[in-house]
């Protein structure tokens, strides 16, 4: 998730649920300040840090990854209140690997309090980071590192244009009213260099990836069940992110909006009217029973682009518990008007996604 990109979907489980103390709220007129707005933000209530790219290695074929962090806040636990697990934020990650070549997806997470250093986001340091996962900063150039059972990977991000602000005067409004909104930067084109480990072998690889940061304290509204997001990296050095709130009884929120980002950085915002997602395919997962859209019309009129949005692998859900959320991310290709990859996630398909 927004990933994902407004409601981290691994934390809109019930285990989060807490009494919440007073956070700010993501209003109109923010000054972004960087390399400060990089890292945590403790002030809004969850963050999160949203890495997807894909890459290729010679004879390897296609990679698609995944390293997201997310923060959350919530009360320090009483029972240890004078160890450093007492702390008041909560660390979450997620990792997967799409092996194009191999028709293999895989994914893992995991789960740590801030308190004891075992996971963090650090002005200071320049890094985020859980565990062995980690994002170190050098300038704006960005290094991945994730260990799992069966992959690992090192990647070296290199920023091609300057991050992107999203929504108008520095919020992406979700919903109606005074602080239902996000604080969200991406940086929309990174050059990726780096390796691949998996039990075929070590491969290097080089592509492009996507990063998103987003902070805010309100969640989804009670008639906003999921989302779909997409990312697009298309020639002629252009991106393309729309997302679509979807509503209780099939409609689509008046609030979705995107951001095309020209050959030249700068950024347009859409409304909801300025373009259309049509699902053209399903995929019924066999584990939840979900049937998501892995295949989709993108149109945008006004830039004159009309593009298939095709998974690469059908199978790259994420499932969940039963108290857990399930969601689907993965990459895909794009095709028609322009060509190009990037990445789709699509939550609320097995049930409506809810934060308690």
């Amino acid at each position: 998730m927004t990933r994902r990109c407004f409601l981290p979907t691994a934390l809109a489980s019930a285990a989060w649920a807490s009494a919440e103390p007073d956070y700010r709220l993501a209003l109109p007129g923010y000054r972004y300040e960087f390399p400060r707005d990089h890292f945590a933000h403790p002030d809004f209530r969850t963050e999160w840090w949203y890495y997807t790219g894909n890459v290729s290695a010679v004879g390897r074929g296609r990679y698609g990854f995944e390293l997201v962090f997310f923060r959350q806040g919530r009360k320090p636990d009483p029972r240890h209140a004078r160890s450093s697990w007492g702390g008041d934020q909560i660390y979450l990650a997620h990792l997967a690997l799409t092996d194009a070549g191999r028709g293999r997806f895989s994914a893992h997470k995991r789960l740590n309090r801030a308190g004891p250093g075992l996971a963090g986001a650090s002005f200071a340091e320049r890094r985020v980071w859980n565990g062995n996962w980690s994002s170190v900063w050098e300038g704006e150039r960005q290094t991945l590192t994730a260990l799992a059972d069966d992959f690992r990977f090192r990647l070296e991000l290199t920023p091609v244009k300057p991050p992107v602000i999203h929504g108008v005067n520095g919020v992406s409004q979700k919903a109606a009213g005074a602080g239902k909104a996000s604080h969200y930067v991406s940086f929309s084109r990174l050059r990726v260099d780096g390796q691949i480990e998996t039990d075929a072998g070590t491969a290097r690889v080089a592509g492009t990836a996507w990063m998103d940061h987003e902070w805010f304290t309100h969640q989804l509204e009670a008639t906003q069940i999921g989302w779909d997001w997409f990312s697009a990296q298309l020639d002629g050095s252009r991106e393309l992110m729309l997302f679509q709130l979807r509503q209780r009884g099939g409609g689509i929120d008046p609030f979705s909006a995107g951001t095309y980002i020209g050959p030249d950085g700068r950024a347009r915002h859409l409304e909801r009217d300025e373009f259309s997602l049509t699902p053209l395919r399903r995929w019924r997962s066999p584990r939840t029973r979900a049937a998501y859209p892995v295949e989709w019309r993108v149109r945008v009129p006004a830039l004159s682009l009309d593009l298939t949005a095709r998974a690469v692998l059908d199978a790259q859900e994420l499932a969940g518990g039963s108290d857990e959320p399930t969601y689907w991310e993965g990459a895909v290709d794009y095709q028609g008007s322009a060509a190009g990859v990037g990445y789709l996630e699509m939550t609320g398909y097995d049930r409506p996604i809810r934060l308690d």
